[in-house]
């Protein structure tokens, strides 16, 4: 087949899930043309040695990337983002008549930031046949005021529209089948297609002796949150449920974000000295520091549009056998809890957690290698790469055969 596919973000951003499946549609022996802008995530700048212009264009075998330009303020305002996401929309829509005219059909990677886009693209392609990977619903780390309301209301109309218009849907969670049907779209050509990980680097590893010494202090229970610390995950229950289990277990929090400083700040009112931060490492770094860990955390706040969401970090510990501590609601603890592969609690109650930590230190080893071998089974039966990009290649290949409408 000839597939085009447009996608907001595609690398050398983390733009993982569009990247590696434009790579693999390639190497199955299609032909794959893809629309994406120049690479700016996350800062918000065109990243060092890139220069925005019209007709920038990579080839390889069977696979071609064409850039368009869009707004990149970097400071991170709603109206920016908004500026970013329009100004992507209409160069989108002005070079994807030709660049995508002779596909036999369209692959749209669609997080909120890629709505307006799609539906010019959609408009513009008329009889093309669409599959609409959908990612996330509309989620604002910032208070809610006037401005975002309104934008929120126009991406989810943009959303809903391009899902009503699609010849197949794939959605990242469950429960998002139930928001796209909402929204009017068939609930017939609805699957789920759950996110992968990147598989050359997250898989079962030994630890190393200098991941111990980074990791570990002495023989108790080590829980790992590996990632973002930002208004999304909440971790200061994760502080205050440590704090109250002192010598029984320690939390160690890998990686950065805006809400950094209150989290070291709480863990230093309570005088937490089991809770103890490491800077942002590498990717290529996290496997090892999985396994030296016992358990990987997964924290998402107690917000509605936070039920459909599986944060990466999930699939990685999966992928990687490690076991896992979800405080989360929704299909995050739905999935930790049918494959068996950790213990999971409601999302911002520390008590609830301090109880699931302590019950994680009391699990033998023998026991948490076996729940990390169900959740790594469960990763290359329900979420891997190839079981991914088969079902995507199936939607693709059936909205080609039917056509839109039939």
């Amino acid at each position: 087949m000839r597939i085009g596919i447009l996608a907001y973000h595609f690398p050398p951003e983390p733009a993982f899930i569009p990247g590696s499946l434009a790579e693999e549609l390639a190497v199955r022996g299609h032909e794959v043309k893809v629309l994406t802008g120049f690479p700016d995530y996350p800062g918000g700048h065109v990243y060092p040695g890139w220069r925005q212009r019209w007709r920038h264009e990579t080839r390889s075998e069977r696979l071609t990337v064409r850039r368009v330009p869009r707004y990149c303020s970097g400071d991170g305002s709603i109206g920016g983002r908004m500026a970013g996401y329009l100004s992507f929309a209409g160069s989108a829509t002005l070079t994807g008549r030709s660049f995508l005219a002779d596909v036999d059909a369209l692959y749209v990677h669609l997080p909120p930031a890629n709505a307006f886009a799609a539906v010019g693209l959609l408009r513009l392609l008329g009889r093309v046949p669409t599959v609409v990977h959908v990612q996330d619903v509309w989620t604002e780390d910032e208070p809610v005021g006037a401005e975002n309301g309104r934008w929120a209301g126009r991406i989810a109309a943009a959303m809903a529209r391009t899902c009503r218009a699609a010849a197949g849907i794939a959605v990242a969670a469950p429960s998002l089948r139930d928001r796209v049907v909402a929204a009017g779209a068939d609930p017939a050509r609805v699957r789920v297609v759950l996110n992968w990980t990147d598989e050359r680097i997250f898989h079962p590893a030994r630890p190393s002796p200098a991941a111990r010494r980074l990791v570990r202090r002495d023989d108790r229970c080590v829980v790992m949150h590996a990632g973002t610390i930002g208004a999304r995950q909440g971790l200061e229950t994760a502080v205050r449920a440590a704090a109250a289990l002192d010598h029984t277990m320690d939390l160690v929090l890998v990686g950065s974000g805006a809400d950094e400083r209150r989290v070291r700040g709480l863990a230093a009112e309570l005088r937490a000295e089991n809770v103890r931060f490491v800077q942002r490492r590498s990717p290529l770094d996290m496997p090892d520091l999985y396994a030296a860990a016992d358990y990987q955390l997964v924290m998402l706040r107690n917000l509605p549009e936070l039920r459909s969401t599986l944060p990466a970090k999930l699939q990685a510990a999966f992928s990687c056998a490690a076991p896992v501590v979800a405080s989360a609601g929704g299909d995050t603890a739905d999935l930790v809890e049918r494959a068996r592969a950790g213990l999971s609690c409601p999302p911002e109650d520390w008590a609830s957690l301090a109880d699931r930590f302590w019950l994680a230190a009391t699990i033998p080893p023998p026991a948490r290698a076996e729940m990390g071998r169900r959740g790594r089974e469960a990763y290359l039966r329900e979420m891997s790469m190839p079981a991914g990009v088969d079902r995507i290649e199936r939607l693709l290949h059936e909205a080609a055969g039917r056509g839109v409408g039939r």
